[in-house]
Parts: structure tokens; C-alpha cells; sequence
């Protein structure tokens, strides 16, 4: 029996076995190469999962049964796997003459949950498959499951991974010898398929952690938002580095740390545009009002846009952004790049600056001063989570005497509640049952009331229910 629960806003995820297992894989194959119309030409890479290369042949016998042409690109980062959307097709295997790029890529990933889950990442003619689509992908998935698969996994062995590491090393070639030692860590994940050959041909100083893919990630869990997970990078860049990197299991999220600060994404939004001249910037409902702010000083166009990776690419199409940012390190470059989150790409743009003299510490240093929270998880159901958001807005239209005084409510993805000295955030996760909360404040101790206050609310819209 398959279930809908893993079709999610922003990808496909689940349980190995239990829920991605070979019938739900290869009709996810079959149904979404029938969505592409047959045919055309499919990129798969996976992630270090010891899972991940099963699904793509069942993923690959699917596709193959819809009549698809499957170019196999191995073990990759997730934006290894994007990259491949903008390779044209001759470059990418001596089996085609064509100058075309491919119909569409599939990433094999769990991201950075836990080893036993794995999901989908999929772009359709450089475009996300995401939200209605993989909705409706699901349903028609679920109505058809009498169908018959036969295994063909045959694929096309293609390298990305070469025609990446030529492009980062020739666009960032003015790094060669850069006099700093960088730490980085890849938490097992699989970020060094490609960082240290581009930091060994740009003759980088590095000390790398955990390098080696190993999909039980033996050592922390990778998710370099969580704090406790960046222990053993700090320790080594208190040691002998001068900056530090961390990257989650796909790589396709980035922390960036100095001796003094570990640099949110938000934060790193003020420091890559000192190298635009008036971008507009694209910043999740999470990322500070200090970011919206000093970017509107220094004359660039900030949006503020829901949260995920999916949202955050269709909007920068949609107005041609330059950057686009979330908290949690999810960084997109348009500037100089396509427009997709790499954190490959981020860390040589951050290093770039460096290099260019610029102080981080500093900058960070200057920025006026708030207090926000982390993200704050508050428990629901899958069932109840949306309904519960709506029972948050009707309660905040009259909300009671003792509740701070509401500038103004944004109501872009979830709500954003604007107060005097600050603002408080909640919001329905897409891929896990909880609301999201997160708040802010020039004033440590209304940070602390605005929590406090809001989570009541909360509290009394779950009674109602």
C-alpha cells in the first residue's frame, strides 16, 4: 500500500522499505517520466545513503518504463545534481551530438534526516517540481496501484561531478593560494564528491572533518542549523583555522563560522551583497528585520517569501532576483550562477570575500543588535497543523487585552506578527508535523514576553480545536 504522506511541499521523503520502497519508487519513476512525456532525457545522482543507489535502480526501472532516457551521474551533492540542468547534453556523455540540456533531474537524498529516510528532489526543465505537482503525483500514484513494473534499471554512467569542478575552478580562479586555513566539515555527507579536488586545483590551506560519505553518519548527526553538531568543527578552527564551514548530508545548506560568530543565513545575505550593486534579495518569513532593513539602507529590494528551498527559486524567477537566503543556510546565487542553493558555491563566494579583506567579524559586529530565539517546534499532527494556524489567525483578529500591542500582521506563510520592539513567527512546517515558531526583539526581555504571549495563544487555539 502506498501512502500519500510522503508527497511533501517541497519534495518526496520517507522511510526506506517502509514507505520508498521498490513499488512506490518505481511508480514515482513511471507516473513522473509519463509527466515529462516520455522520451526525454533524465539526470539521477544520490546521496552517501547505502539505500540511495536501490532507489535509483528502481527509480531508473520506473523511468525507463515510461520511455525515458536515464543518465546515471553516481554519488553527488544536491547541487551537483542541479548543475546538470544547465550541461548540454554533449558535454555530458559521449552518447549524444546534442547541444540541448536534459528535460529533468532527480536527487536521490534524505538530506540531513536521520539514515534511515531518503527522498526526492526533482527538477523539471530547470524548474522545481514541487507543491500541487507532487500533490497531484501522489494522487494519481495512489489510484494506480495495480500496475505492474518490470526491473530495467539500465542507465547512461555520466560525470558531473568533473564538469563541476572545472567551473567552480575556473570561476574562482583569483582564490588560488589564499593565505588562510579553512576548516571544513563534511559531516559524512557528501560534500567532499567534489570541495577538496576544487580546494586542492585552487591550492586552498584546509583540514577537513569527517570527509568520507558514509550515510550512518558515524560521527554527528548533518544538520549544521543544530549547534550541538558544529562542536568538533569549532574545536578545530580554534585550533589552527582562520574560518570554518560545515555542510548538511546533500550539501546544499552551509554554516559559515569565525572565531567570534556562527553566521546565519540571514546574516550572510548582508555580507554577499557588499559584492552587488542594488540586488534584489529574496528572504524567507524567518530571516531577521535587521536584514530587510540594512539591505533597504544600502539601496537593494528585499522580498520577504515563504520558507523552502521550491519557493524560494520559483519567486527568484519570478522577479529576477540576485540572492535569495533562509536562516537555516540554504543560500541561492543568480549573481554570477543559476539560481539554485549550493553550498559548494557559497562557501568559495564567502571565501572571496575574505579574500577581497573584508572583516566578518566586523560586519557581523555592526549590524544592529537583537535578541531572536532559534526556531521553537511546537508538537501537532499532520491533521491538525493548518487547522490550527487557522484557529491561530482568528484568535490573533481579537487577541486578549494582556497581548502586546500588533503593528501589522504578514500573512505570506503563516503569520508574522510585527509589534513595537520586535515580532514573533508562527508558521506550519511543510515536512514535519509542528508548528514553527521563532521571535525577535531590540529588547532581550520582550523577546522573551512576545515567546511567551504567542505560545498562549497557541495554547488556546489547540483547545478550541
Amino acid at each position: 500500500m502506498i501512502t500519500k504522506s510522503i508527497f511533501r511541499e517541497y519534495d518526496i521523503r520517507g522511510i526506506f522499505e517502509k514507505e520508498l520502497n521498490e513499488q512506490s519508487v518505481k511508480f514515482i519513476g513511471y507516473f513522473l517520466g509519463k509527466k515529462i512525456k516520455g522520451d526525454k532525457v533524465v539526470c539521477i545522482g544520490y546521496d552517501a545513503r547505502s539505500h540511495s543507489p536501490i532507489l535509483r535502480d528502481y527509480l531508473a526501472s520506473g523511468l525507463n518504463a515510461a520511455g525515458c532516457k536515464v543518465l546515471d551521474m553516481g554519488l553527488v551533492a544536491t547541487p551537483v545534481n542541479y548543475f546538470s540542468n544547465y550541461q548540454m547534453l554533449k558535454d555530458l556523455s559521449p552518447a549524444f551530438t546534442s547541444q540541448n540540456t536534459p528535460d529533468a533531474s532527480i536527487m536521490i537524498t534524505g538530506s540531513h534526516n536521520p539514515g534511515e529516510y531518503n527522498g526526492f528532489k526533482i527538477t523539471l526543465d530547470k524548474n522545481p517540481f514541487f507543491g500541487t505537482d507532487i500533490y497531484a503525483l501522489g494522487d494519481e500514484i495512489v489510484q494506480n496501484q495495480d500496475l505492474i513494473i518490470e526491473d530495467d534499471p539500465h542507465c547512461t554512467k555520466i560525470d558531473v561531478k568533473k564538469l563541476y569542478i572545472d567551473y567552480m575552478v575556473k570561476a574562482f580562479a583569483h582564490l588560488k593560494g589564499l593565505d588562510k586555513k579553512i576548516v571544513i566539515d563534511c559531516g559524512n555527507g557528501v560534500a567532499d564528491t567534489v570541495i577538496t579536488d576544487i580546494f586542492d586545483a585552487l591550492k586552498l590551506e584546509y583540514e577537513g572533518l569527517y570527509l568520507d560519505p558514509d550515510g550512518t553518519f558515524p560521527n554527528h548527526h548533518p544538520d549544521p542549523s543544530v549547534e550541538k553538531n558544529l562542536a568538533d568543527v569549532k574545536a578545530a578552527l580554534d585550533k589552527n583555522g582562520d574560518i570554518a564551514f560545515a555542510y548538511d548530508g546533500d550539501a546544499d545548506r552551509i554554516a559559515v563560522l569565525t572565531h567570534k560568530h556562527n553566521i546565519k543565513g540571514d546574516q550572510m545575505a548582508l555580507l554577499y551583497t557588499l559584492n552587488m550593486k542594488n540586488p534584489t534579495v529574496i528572504g524567507e518569513v524567518k530571516c531577521s528585520q535587521v536584514m530587510y532593513d540594512e539591505l533597504k539602507k544600502r539601496g537593494a529590494t528585499p522580498i520577504m517569501y515563504k520558507t523552502g528551498h521550491s519557493n524560494l527559486k520559483v519567486k527568484m524567477k519570478e522577479t529576477n532576483a540576485q540572492l535569495a537566503v533562509e536562516v537555516s543556510g540554504h543560500i541561492f546565487f543568480k549573481d554570477r550562477y543559476f539560481g539554485y542553493d549550493d553550498a559548494i558555491y557559497a562557501t568559495l563566494r564567502m571565501l572571496e570575500l575574505v579574500a577581497q579583506g573584508v572583516d566578518l567579524d566586523h560586519e557581523i559586529d555592526s549590524l544592529p543588535k537583537v535578541y531572536s530565539t532559534e526556531e521553537i517546534k511546537v508538537e501537532t499532527t499532520e491533521e491538525e497543523k493548518f487547522k490550527l494556524m487557522e484557529k491561530v489567525k482568528e484568535l490573533l483578529a481579537a487577541p486578549p487585552a494582556s497581548f502586546p500591542k500588533i503593528l501589522d500582521i504578514i500573512e505570506v506563510d503563516g503569520v508574522r506578527i510585527n509589534f513595537e520592539k520586535g515580532w514573533g513567527l508562527v508558521r506550519a512546517s511543510n515536512t514535519t508535523p509542528v508548528l514553527v515558531t521563532r521571535f525577535e526583539s531590540t529588547d532581550q526581555a520582550l523577546a522573551k514576553e512576545y515567546e511567551e504571549k504567542v505560545n498562549a495563544l497557541i495554547a488556546e487555539a489547540k483547545r478550541l480545536l
